[in-house]
């Protein structure tokens, strides 16, 4: 909160590039992230990168239905047991819990509006959420490689 009044309080003063950088950031959408390319076998994905707290909690809650080729990948602090709900979430989903070294884990079918978690098997560093049956309907099973994670940063606690 204060934040935003100090940022008013200066447009106030001068209005100019600081007025409207603070509409810029005012008028982004609330799921602007950074989008980046990831390759599972002879498939590719453009994803949306969520690394923050809130970014990962709020994930794909009261969005658009992701489309053929979208999905967003969740990038933890460290490894862990990793789980997934859907609430809030008006589409089925896939997702895959990813290793540090990129290999997938396990995958899971997530149907809308429930609070079922959804587990990695064991430790993840991160989570790929797709449109339903994405991973099951090419043929990607555990074990396979997920390529593009190395330009990923990493996950603020």
């Amino acid at each position: 909160m204060t934040f935003f009044v100090h940022a008013r309080e200066e447009a106030k003063r001068a209005p100019g590039p600081t007025w409207v950088g603070f509409l810029l950031l005012v008028a982004m959408p609330g799921w602007a992230a950074e989008r980046i390319e990831l390759r599972i076998g002879g498939q590719r994905l453009a994803v949306e990168v969520v690394a923050t707290p809130a970014q990962r909690a709020r994930g794909l809650m009261g969005r658009p239905p992701l489309g053929a080729r979208e999905g967003m990948l969740f990038v933890f602090a460290g490894d862990d047991e990793r789980c997934l709900w859907m609430r809030d979430t008006p589409s089925a989903l896939a997702a895959a819990f990813i290793d540090k070294s990129g290999r997938i884990l396990n995958t899971v079918e997530m149907q809308p509006l429930t609070d079922t978690h959804h587990c990695s098997k064991a430790p993840a560093r991160y989570a790929l959420e797709t449109q339903a049956v994405w991973f099951s309907g090419r043929g990607i099973k555990p074990g396979e490689a997920v390529q593009g994670l190395e330009t990923v940063a990493p996950a603020s606690r």
